[in-house]
């Protein structure tokens, strides 16, 4: 049946919609919103960059539906009425971001308790349950009101109804990597006694509950799609028997597209990570078969493809053309999302798509210190800490690059990409809390 799929095959989703091939660009953080939070000429330039690229979908970085509680200082919020400004900017990034028939879906966010402490110091969260992390990042959250958590569905449909109105294709809900949705599905987070927690079926309700109010504001010929973890990978977390049960749930609601990753900041596998916590006694290890595989998620998709119909997209790994259509023939997801090597070479999927190149540049490798390299009384979490982080401000700063009309620049060093990245957040932070 998938015999004659690969990545240039079209694909025809429940809602009708029809993406030109298999590939979507993944959604990573840009930091390229103003200090009042609107998108900017920054995301236009780099989105138009991705969409003449190749990719039949690009999903957006995080568009945080309360600015109260970001994922950083620099991204775009849509948490009420919008001015005309506002909305001029953000139809200039749809524009940019649909040339070349290219589908761009906005990914629509509530950070939760992963809100860093220089955003808020309190912000909200299911239950009063901190990021055991070091270094004193994020703030200790407050639980919601049952009127916040109603809320928040109602911030989610009205997100979803500008995106559509201001020219994006579809949306994403955000419901992994440790953000207030995935929150709410852990039971280690979440540990309210009222209708919104304890038993799986509860805690799910607002994931649920947030899908319908989009679809009924936003009508049944628009896309939506969810990212889902297929685990926690923290022991009493969100299981991967309980992201099976969800996904049948979503299937059953007549999702669009269901992205299946992984991890949260504690345990950041979404990038290939293990635990950056305090407690590491807590972290499940991963299997040795899941690291052998070239996509981080493609064991759990099978399971999870086994228990739904609609179509599937995993995203994290993926390096190999041969293994992005091997994934794609056997039936196990529907699309092949990149996301770190189009920071590097933002014209990888038609290259792809062509035939002239067999793989993706692949930089993690060389992004990465060992235990002695920051002295011998430097904490073993400190080297955790740069290269995770050094990492992710490394692959940002090539996008806040792109956004200013450069190249990537494959030369730049981990370290000096982490004080960069620190110093820009900073000064971000600065700004908006001017306003």
């Amino acid at each position: 049946m998938f015999d004659n799929v690969d990545i240039s095959s079209p694909l025809t989703l429940p809602c009708g919609a029809t993406l030109k091939n298999r590939i979507a660009k993944g959604a990573m953080t840009e930091g390229l919103g103003d200090s009042l939070n609107r998108a900017t000429e920054g995301h236009a330039r780099l989105y138009r960059r991705w969409a003449e690229g190749g990719a039949g979908m690009l999903l957006t970085g995080n568009v945080q539906i309360d600015r109260r509680c970001m994922e950083r200082p620099g991204n775009v919020a849509i948490d009420g009425p919008q001015s005309n400004e506002a909305i001029a900017a953000l139809r200039n990034y749809a524009k940019a971001g649909t040339v070349n028939d290219t589908h761009l879906w906005m990914q629509i966010s509530h950070a939760g308790r992963q809100t860093p402490a220089s955003v808020n110091k309190e912000p909200l969260a299911p239950s009063a349950t901190p990021l055991a992390m070091p270094g004193g990042q994020f703030g200790t959250p407050r639980a919601m009101t049952g009127a916040e958590i109603e809320n928040v569905i109602r911030r989610f449909a009205f997100a979803a109804t500008v995106a559509r109105d201001t020219g994006f294709t579809g949306i994403q809900v955000h419901g992994a990597h440790g953000y207030l949705i995935s929150e709410f599905l852990s039971p280690d987070v979440n540990v309210r006694t009222d209708e919104w927690g304890g038993s799986l079926e509860n805690r799910a309700r607002l994931l649920l509950e947030v899908v319908r109010a989009i679809r009924a504001a936003v009508g049944a010929d628009f896309p939506i799609s969810v990212k889902l973890n297929s685990a926690d990978f923290q022991r009493g977390g969100f299981s991967h028997e309980d992201a099976i049960r969800v996904a049948a749930w979503l299937n059953a609601e007549g999702l669009d597209l269901l992205e299946i990753s992984g991890g949260t900041y504690e345990q950041p596998r979404l990038v290939g990570l293990d635990d950056m916590t305090l407690h590491p006694e807590k972290s499940e290890t991963r299997k040795e078969s899941t690291i052998a595989r070239e996509a981080y998620f493609l064991e759990y998709a099978k399971d999870i493809r086994a228990a739904v119909t609609m179509p599937l997209m995993v995203t994290g790994g993926f390096r190999t053309l041969a293994g992005m259509n091997a994934a794609l023939k056997s039936g196990t997801i529907d699309v092949v999302g990149l996301a770190r090597p189009l920071c590097v070479d933002p014209a990888i999927p038609a290259m792809l798509l062509s035939g002239a190149a067999q793989a993706t540049p692949a930089y993690e490798k060389t992004l990465r210190i060992g235990p002695g390299i920051l002295g011998p009384h430097s904490r073993f979490n400190l080297v955790k800490a740069m290269n995770g982080w050094g990492q992710q401000g490394w692959f940002c700063l090539q996008l806040l690059r792109m956004g200013e009309g450069k190249d990537p620049d494959p030369k730049m060093g981990v370290f000096s990409a982490f004080r960069n990245y620190a110093k820009n957040e900073a000064k971000t932070a600065a700004a908006l809390q001017r306003q």
